[in-house]
């Protein structure tokens, strides 16, 4: 069962018909590493689910995140069945959110969808969060209403997302993933969106625009295992933080006063023992290696907050490419807005 709530309480206007014969045009991408054994039944499903709306014209972008399992032959399979498909293909692994930014760029439609392929967001789903668009919101979030994770995976999850959105600057909403719709002038708008260390979600919401939410509850995966293991999502989550806010800097701040006022008792209560008590011999060894690691975990920490962030500078000072294409699949491919030519051409 899935329910639409609109995040903003209010009604908005419907959304106008496009003049003309052109039908609207809903893109759908879709990022793919190592899911060969799922893409197929992923694709019955998206397939018998947009056929319950032929008002609409559809086209389906894959983007191969370096699959190293088959999957990109799977998917040329699928681009010489159905004249929806093209698929892009990266020359190496760039990871998933620059998958979903490669694809936003060959992206045409007046819609766009960004879903996984593992089957954990149902196609059917996406229909609802059409509907929304079509009834006048910009950005439409799939919120997970429930989920068929492990119980620390689910709980990991919850306490990330609201502890990012007590400390980001934008207004990211809860329990949301990249499954969501955007606008034409959503995707165009966040096309100019360059930085390397990307968060999407946190991106789209940061955008404003008439946003509005799709509860839905999340299954199980298909096939396969996770590609968003506890590294990853470790990874994913301070590029959330470090993205949004500077919360982490201003702790260091307020932890360096609260060493500051540690010391100040420290050397308040050396200087008393001894005017006050010089004959009384302390050997002090103790106290003395606490003080010292406490304060060396706290420099290296603070050193470690510091490198995220100067990290995440140098990288967008080298000015690279998101991501190389090696060839783009399908029947009047787009070429790769990256700028980078591609090899190959089917």
């Amino acid at each position: 069962m899935v329910e639409a709530v609109d995040a903003l309480g209010v009604v908005v206007p419907a959304r106008r018909e496009v003049a003309g014969e052109r039908r609207t045009l809903v893109s759908y991408v879709l990022p793919v590493f190592n899911e060969r054994e799922g893409i197929r039944q992923f694709h019955t499903e998206l397939t018998a689910a947009l056929a319950a709306r032929p008002e609409l014209a559809f086209e389906i972008v894959y983007v191969n995140d370096g699959s190293r399992d088959g999957s990109l032959g799977v998917l040329r399979e699928l681009a010489a069945r159905d004249a929806r498909v093209r698929v892009v293909d990266f020359a190496r692994n760039f990871g998933h959110q620059i998958a979903i930014t490669a694809g936003l760029d060959a992206a045409r439609g007046d819609a766009v969808i960004v879903m996984d392929t593992d089957l954990q967001d149902p196609p059917k789903v996406s229909l609802e969060l059409i509907d929304a668009w079509l009834a006048g919101a910009e950005i439409v979030h799939a919120r997970r209403r429930s989920r068929r994770d492990s119980l620390f995976k689910r709980s990991t999850a919850a306490a990330y997302y609201r502890i990012l959105r007590s400390c980001a600057d934008a207004d990211i909403p809860l329990d949301t993933g990249d499954f969501r719709l955007v606008d034409r002038k959503v995707a165009d708008e966040l096309r100019r969106y360059r930085e390397r260390s990307r968060f999407v979600r946190g991106i789209v919401a940061s955008m404003g625009f008439t946003q509005t939410e799709v509860a839905f509850d999340r299954d199980e995966r298909f096939a396969g295992e996770t590609k968003y293991p506890l590294r990853k999502m470790a990874r994913l989550a301070i590029d959330g933080v470090t993205g949004f806010s500077t919360v982490p800097l201003k702790l260091i701040t307020r932890l360096g006063f609260a060493v500051l006022a540690l010391s100040a008792v420290g050397i308040v209560y050396a200087v008393a023992m001894k005017v006050f008590a010089p004959d009384i011999t302390v050997s002090g060894w103790t106290m003395l290696m606490v003080v010292v690691l406490f304060l060396g975990g706290v420099q290296m920490l603070s050193l470690g907050v510091l490198g995220s962030y100067i990290g995440r500078t140098y990288s967008e000072v080298q000015g690279r490419p998101l991501y190389i294409v090696r060839q783009v699949i399908g029947e009047d491919a787009a070429p790769p807005a990256e700028g980078a030519v591609p090899h190959d051409r089917d």
